[in-house]
């Protein structure tokens, strides 16, 4: 997922308004998005400072292919879950309890969901696409199994398949 789309979603933007609060074009933000142009440093700084946020730069390990798969299976459950919220939240609490009723008392990433599907809509969002080490042990234990329909998850793993086989061209 694109940091560029994560700090505009997070900001609850269009590219339009965040290219304007950043000093740069909507053309400019929708190429970060897709990859084909790379913000400085400098870029994000200053972006994130338009929207009122401040830029931190992390290191962590790089991504497996588990984690790039399971990052693009919950970017399909983000968009159906900004779609339509509420089923999918129902969904998300009704696994969870029972992932609860399974689980050891003291299971931190069960007590952590109940925690995340009572914020805010974006912060949620935020966590399904975050590719940080946190977020990505966190996904390993999803309540949003079974949210995607048999179809959504086969065009969900297409695409990461065809985003694979881009990435390892030369």
């Amino acid at each position: 997922m694109s940091v560029i789309r994560s700090l505009r979603r997070a900001a609850g933007m269009t590219q339009t308004e965040l290219a304007k609060a950043g000093g740069t074009s909507q053309p400019t933000i929708a190429a970060y998005e897709a990859a084909t142009k790379s913000p400085t440093v400098g870029t994000l700084e200053r972006l994130a400072r338009g929207v009122g946020l401040e830029a931190h730069v992390s290191f962590h390990p790089p991504l497996t292919r588990e984690d790039r798969r399971s990052l693009a299976i919950h970017a399909a459950i983000a968009l159906k879950l900004q779609s339509d919220p509420g089923p999918v939240l129902q969904q998300a609490r009704q696994t969870l309890a029972r992932m609860r009723a399974v689980a050891s008392p003291d299971a931190q990433p069960i007590r952590e969901w109940e925690v995340l599907l009572a914020r805010p809509l974006p912060a949620l969002l935020e966590i399904l696409l975050d590719p940080s080490p946190w977020a990505r042990e966190l996904r390993h234990v999803t309540p949003f199994a079974g949210v995607l329909s048999a179809a959504e998850r086969r065009q969900a793993l297409a695409v990461f398949a065809a985003a694979e086989r881009g990435a390892r061209r030369p």
